[in-house]
């Protein structure tokens, strides 16, 4: 498929600049922090985004989705990205929602799918138990009865995990801690009994959670102890449409950067003249340009269901993590002394580069991960 967006595409993607732009620019997330907003992101903002379907991208339409495909999720995180749009959209209507659609029977779809396009449902995933990416090390217990379970355990960095309807959790019914056989989803509403949920702020000013399940009583999603296939597929597509919010905040911030380069003056002339300077930004430009292509074939690879799906979301999860890095780091070092201040917007894209790394597998886990699918 060529790595170019269609007019459709395209269409989406203005659409998504000018409402970013216009309705969550970065002073609303300077807001949402400054206030500590119990919600960790502006509801408003949110049913607008509903409101234009975006809840709905992915999602069939005999579901009530607008079943435009992952290259339309895609261009719409990328330009949540370039403002660092603090929303439910990556928790619920990519994560969750490909849960449903991978895992979920006829009855569960047809109740939860149309609630999540109409924003009536938000969904978390509770998987990570340790302090680094790990989706098979799940030691928390489900026991299943039929279609009922019982979950006891504790789950760490559950995106949104705080303010979800319903928590999709990871557990084990079988096997050892670090087996990829035995996993089983378990759909659990949050405000069940035995269900108990810290809030963590994190240093982008986003929201996880951390939970603590004590026989919590839930509803099975998918088969019991075959969970993995379903579970890596949603991983897979959480990790390349989250390259796809990284790679509008990269290069947000290398545009940024870029400016004042041109506008800061020492010794009487623009700082973008030193020489030095120059090879850095050209470096950094090469990286952009690189991990554009590596984006738009990921969102490909899905809409097309290429059978090297899993490669290339660590292929691209490492990549834009690395570039992300550079490019925030750079920015901060190229704004001098005032980037290092509150008073420059240049330190969010760096925070946040960084726990996007960290989200859903840093690059060394997604190196590793890689290598082993190549064989080695």
């Amino acid at each position: 498929m060529p790595l170019v967006l269609n007019d459709e595409q395209n269409m989406l993607k203005d659409a998504a600049k000018d409402f970013c732009a216009n309705n969550a620019p970065i002073a609303q997330l300077r807001r949402l922090r400054d206030e500590k907003d119990e919600l960790g992101f502006d509801k408003g903002t949110w049913q607008q985004m509903v409101e234009l379907g975006w809840a709905g991208i992915t999602i069939p339409e005999e579901y009530g989705g607008l079943e435009f495909g992952y290259m339309g999720m895609g261009v719409v995180m990328e330009e949540c990205g370039r403002t660092l749009t603090a929303s439910p959209l990556l928790s619920t209507a990519v994560l969750g929602a490909s849960a449903l659609i991978e895992g979920g029977t006829i009855d569960q779809k047809l109740e939860f799918l149309p609630k999540i396009a109409a924003g009536e449902l938000l969904l978390a995933l509770a998987l990570e138990e340790s302090a680094h990416h790990d989706p098979y090390r799940v030691s928390t217990k489900v026991e299943v009865s039929g279609k009922n379970c019982s979950v006891t355990g504790t789950k760490k960095f559950a995106l949104d995990g705080h303010i979800a309807d319903k928590l999709i959790v990871v557990a084990r019914s079988m096997g050892e801690s670090n087996s990829r056989d035995g996993l089983t989803l378990v759909l659990v509403d949050r405000e069940s009994d035995g269900v108990n949920v810290t809030r963590t702020i994190m240093a982008d000013s986003r929201n996880a959670a951390n939970i603590e399940f004590e026989g919590a009583q839930g509803v099975l999603l998918g088969e019991a102890g075959k969970g993995a296939k379903v579970l890596d597929k949603v991983l897979d597509v959480g990790r390349i449409l989250l390259s796809a919010e990284m790679l509008g905040g990269l290069q947000e911030c290398f545009e940024r950067t870029v400016e004042y380069l041109k506008v800061r003056e020492q010794f009487g002339v623009p700082i973008g003249s030193f020489q030095a300077l120059k090879h850095r930004a050209a470096q950094m430009f090469c990286e952009v340009e690189l991990s554009k292509s590596v984006v738009l074939d990921a969102l490909s690879a899905l809409d097309e269901g290429r059978d090297d799906l899993a490669s290339i979301s660590s292929l691209t999860k490492a990549r834009l993590s690395d570039t992300y890095n550079l490019v925030s780091s750079e920015g901060v070092q190229m704004h001098g002394g005032i980037g290092m201040t509150d008073e420059y917007d240049i330190g969010f894209f760096l925070k946040r580069s960084r726990v996007c790394e960290h989200s859903l597998g840093n690059s060394s886990f997604h190196r590793d991960r890689y290598g082993v699918l190549a064989g080695y």
